[in-house]
């Protein structure tokens, strides 16, 4: 705009314009059979517009209008019910009408799983996604769309521009891989600060923001499944008052594990050890999560697992993975192991370290 003004500070309300030539039936439609309600009529003696509201659109039924009549998807408790167990319906003016869930059930797909090894050197391309985060598809195949695992990025250093949100996810973990950044989530106190090595479960839908990072951020995401979908929640602002800390978020519970201090314990396997992160408890064993490290450059045994996912991601080090052949890993590469394959890992040298998620949680 010329003077410099902006949508936001200008524009009061909106309207969808639906051409209504068959206007009484059409209004007749929308008020008695869907619920609308009339918000204004031009003229009064003989209509040619009538607006109406509801559900959170502002509609113009316009005699005179011409062009697409649309679709509107209506979004209902029971939308069985509303058309004779049809799921979409047609106005007498041709708009398309389609009756959806509310909130369809989280739809888990069965797991197609394969050996799947993701190289940083292997060039998979970075692309932007939600609120300017940058994202490495870890699993290109997402192994039949159960999981998806991405290596996320934030350059600047500075606030992030996110939103308050939630995601519609069966499990979702964080780790921060390098540098740090300032998150806050619903009913669980003030915003902290994720360092590397630290690691926080996201259960079902509990509300969060990202605030800000120190700029050359890392971040390695594990979700199920891999489709899912997000959603802002404008009405919340974060930190919230209540103070919540085992609040149960579909059967799962807040977890934010701090790598510094924490106790390392034995591996299962001998010359490796681990910091659990504690998540096979609080998700109800439907994953698992450990920073390992090798404590020798002794080789683990010969491994098999019986679960839907076994991933590996390495921190630091080098290693050789034998899996249906042999293998080189470093630092920003990673595995995924089918059920049942025969695997081994091989330390090259001190200082070996990856992090290993596994579903369900052991």
């Amino acid at each position: 705009m010329s003077d410099g003004a902006t949508g936001a500070g200008v524009i009061l309300q909106g309207e969808w314009v639906l051409p209504a030539p068959a206007l009484d039936a059409t209004l007749f439609f929308f008020v008695d059979r869907l619920g609308f309600r009339v918000a204004s009529v031009f003229p009064a003696d003989e209509p040619r517009v009538v607006v109406i509201d509801g559900y959170g659109l502002r509609l113009r039924l316009d005699r005179d209008a011409s062009g697409d009549p649309g679709c509107l998807r209506l979004r209902c408790n029971r939308p069985d019910a509303l058309a004779g167990g049809m799921r979409s319906l047609q106005a007498p003016n041709g708009t398309r009408i389609e009756l959806d869930d509310a909130d369809p059930q989280l739809v888990l797909p069965p797991s197609r799983q394969s050996l799947v090894v993701t190289r940083l050197e292997d060039g998979v391309p970075w692309h932007v996604g939600r609120a300017g985060l940058t994202y490495r598809d870890l699993l290109p195949d997402r192994l039949g769309g159960r999981f998806i695992a991405s290596h996320i990025r934030v350059e600047p250093a500075g606030p992030v521009a996110d939103y308050v949100h939630f995601h519609k996810i069966a499990f979702q973990m964080i780790f921060c891989r390098k540098g740090w950044v300032r998150v806050v989530y619903e009913d669980q106190g003030e915003p902290f600060v994720m360092h590397a090595g630290d690691c926080v479960l996201q259960p079902p839908r509990i509300r969060h923001q990202v605030l800000e990072t120190s700029g050359q951020m890392e971040v390695v995401e594990i979700v199920l499944p891999a489709l899912h979908e997000t959603f802002a929640d404008p009405l919340l602002t974060l930190p919230n008052p209540r103070l919540w800390p085992q609040r149960d978020y579909g059967g799962q519970r807040f977890v934010r594990h701090v790598a510094a201090g924490h106790a390392w314990r034995p591996w299962r396997e001998a010359g490796f050890s681990c910091q659990d992160f504690g998540l096979a408890g609080a998700t109800g064993g439907v994953a698992s999560a450990r920073l390992v490290r090798s404590d020798s450059a002794m080789p683990t045994s010969v491994m098999r697992h019986s679960g839907d996912f076994l991933f590996y991601f390495v921190l630091r080090g080098q290693c050789r993975l034998e899996a249906d052949g042999e293998q080189s890993l470093g630092p920003d590469d990673c595995c995924a192991i089918p059920a049942g394959m025969a695997h081994r890992l091989l330390p090259m040298g001190d200082g070996f370290e990856l992090l290993e998620v596994a579903s369900p949680g052991d």
